[in-house]
């Protein structure tokens, strides 16, 4: 494939485990500050791609793209220090450290047990946690043990955590779940504001949420992509429609 002005384009990626194809042939591309959601029954295959462009997964076939770089070739953390960053479903942020503390140690000079030891406040890495706890909302929380934050918080958190690093692809899964009313549309905002510097791909299943975020939702199925489009188009797709009510 040749050179692509995308952040991402995924092409023909397959991945079988024991004969079943829990990714078939998925081509999907990403351009640059976009906020992309997938979504789709459960088993669609939907983490299995995040696993796969991360590096946690290898594909069996097919291509993933970031930047022109070939990830599929690439380790876990050579794709992380290429500049995408991957939140799971459950948050791992450091409970016994303050919130100050947890987005400092991400840094990305501050890596590792060394790293960490010889690591010295500077001020590029006190400006960088100050610009990142003012997105996550959490600047007035900066002094507090992270164990005491809500729920809502300790996921926006693990969010600043990838923040801290830069990167320029960011994967949430279900960044929702188990979120307050009001923290969901705080986090809606969130999203909308990382995104005019980076793209972001979120999994989601709460529809409205997924309303008031996607730039552009592709709906997957049996490891194909269904759908692609507007969340208006998406919709009211029939065969979208014959899928989820048929679930």
């Amino acid at each position: 494939m040749s050179n692509t002005d995308f952040v991402l384009a995924v092409e023909d990626l397959t991945v079988s485990f024991d004969g079943f194809k829990a990714v078939d042939k998925l081509t999907m591309y990403i351009d640059k500050n976009e906020l992309r959601v997938l979504v789709g029954p459960n088993g669609a295959g939907k983490t299995t791609v995040l696993d796969l462009i991360c590096g946690k997964t290898k594909s069996t076939a097919g291509s993933i793209k970031f930047k022109n770089t070939e990830l599929t070739k690439l380790s876990e953390h050579e794709i992380v220090r290429s500049g995408v960053g991957r939140k799971f479903q459950n948050p791992s942020i450091y409970e016994n450290l303050s919130v100050y503390q947890n987005l400092e140690v991400s840094y990305p000079k501050g890596r590792g047990v060394f790293g960490s030891l010889t690591f010295k406040r500077t001020k590029a890495v006190e400006e960088q946690v100050r610009k990142v706890a003012a997105d996550i909302m959490l600047t007035d929380f900066l002094d507090m043990e992270s164990a005491l934050l809500s729920h809502g918080q300790k996921q926006w958190l693990e969010i600043g955590m990838l923040l801290m690093q830069e990167p320029e692809l960011l994967m949430l899964d279900e960044p929702v779940a188990g979120m307050s009313a009001k923290e969901r549309d705080q986090t809606a905002e969130l999203l909308n504001r990382i995104c005019q510097n980076r793209s972001v791909i979120v999994i989601e299943h709460d529809m409205e949420f997924v309303k008031k975020i996607a730039h552009k939702v592709t709906v997957l199925h049996q490891g194909k992509i269904l759908a692609e489009g507007s969340m208006d188009k998406v919709q009211n797709d029939e065969k979208v429609i014959e899928v989820y009510l048929g679930h």
